[in-house]
């Protein structure tokens, strides 16, 4: 026979544990009961219906029938002459239920249960991942392009799993960064890349820590002025985990935006570096000027000049000698950042090494091998 006490049971918990309302898990057992009628005792054009009443553990199975003379498809329709004595209180094309429960249990109950059982788990997996995709949906709409501080709860495999008020919300591996620590009861900012919803379909929510725009939207964290409008942050690139450059600007002339963003002693920058796992931060003002962009976006390489280049929208950016490592970046990843901050192709030209510099670099050979 069919189990209504565990189901209650799994009811009572899985409500508990997911925050779901019981009501929806009850609906979500009917449908798997659904399921296992139509695949073992019915058939799948049959309209079955399935009443499952929590608290009185009842259970009702009935299934739909139109009133036929002739009867073509006997899993759907029924003849005056099945209905006998009660013939005479229909008309043809009416739609009746026959409840069939009794029937059922008292054939197969057995087999029932553990058919039902079983169908019931694999939609009881899917269904509940549905509902707190809904859930999670509910929570985040209307907060795209924003960050929220959440509470790392656990770490499954290659996903983090945060506490959001009580809920549990995943940050997929493909937008982690390899130098945040995900331990447990550690706090970190997340962004909230995308909160969207397609028709007939399932809503989706991406949280991101890898998204170059988790920077700016954490700066306005510490940062009131941004809010406020008195400093604009025009443009951002990153290379997560390595270094992050932004391009800021303000209308207000006796504002230094990125002195306002660095913050007295460099207290603002370095509070926002700590929130991403010590990650570099170069901060830009913008101008008119885009010899004087690329090199300060350079940094912390000293150009000494910054000339336009033979192809359209390249530039060639001149360096001290020895100073190239520095100009280009692990990786190439410094200059690869100014590029796409500035959106022109930047070059790297080391000027010829001083006589100075040569006196230098003998003096230390000489140090060295004495």
């Amino acid at each position: 026979m069919l189990d209504v006490q565990k189901i209650q049971a799994a009811i009572n918990l899985i409500a508990a544990e997911k925050k779901l309302p019981k009501q929806k898990l009850v609906e979500i057992i009917e449908a798997a009961l659904k399921t296992a009628y139509k695949k073992d005792f019915g058939n799948k054009d049959e309209e079955v219906n399935v009443h499952f009443d929590l608290e009185s553990g009842e259970l009702e199975i009935s299934v739909e029938k139109t009133v036929k003379k002739i009867v073509e498809d006997p899993n759907t329709e029924i003849s005056f002459e099945d209905l006998g004595d009660d013939a005479g209180d229909f008309e043809e094309g009416d739609v009746i239920e026959i409840d069939v429960t009794d029937e059922v249990l008292a054939k197969d109950g057995d087999i029932f249960g553990r058919i039902a059982s079983q169908a019931a788990r694999q939609v009881i997996i899917q269904k509940v991942a549905d509902s707190e995709k809904e859930k999670i949906y509910d929570l985040f709409v209307g907060k795209e392009g924003e960050v929220v501080n959440m509470r790392v709860d656990m770490v499954e495999g290659g996903k983090v799993v945060f506490d959001y008020n009580g809920n549990q919300v995943t940050l997929p591996k493909s937008e982690q960064v390899s130098r945040d620590s995900y331990v447990a009861d550690n706090r970190l900012y997340l962004y909230i890349a995308e909160v969207s919803r397609e028709e007939n379909s399932l809503p989706k929510v991406v949280l991101s820590r890898k998204r170059a725009e988790l920077v700016p939207a954490i700066f306005a964290e510490y940062v009131p002025e941004i809010a406020e409008g008195v400093v604009t942050i025009d443009a951002v690139v990153r290379h997560a985990g390595v270094k992050t450059k932004l391009l800021v600007s303000s209308t207000y002339e006796e504002i230094d935006p990125a002195g306002t963003l660095i913050g007295q002693k460099g207290m603002r920058v370095k509070a926002v570096m700590e929130e991403l796992s010590g990650e570099k931060i170069d901060i830009i003002p913008n101008s008119d000027d885009i010899r004087d962009i690329i090199s300060r976006s350079l940094t912390p390489a000293t150009v000494v000049r910054v000339e336009e280049g033979d192809d359209e929208d390249s530039f060639i950016a001149y360096i001290p000698y020895g100073e190239r490592a520095k100009a280009v970046g692990r990786g190439g990843i410094n200059v690869h950042l100014a590029s796409e901050l500035t959106g022109v192709k930047i070059s790297i030209e080391e000027l010829e090494q001083t006589e100075e510099q040569k006196e230098q670099e003998q003096n230390d050979q000489t140090s060295q091998n004495s």
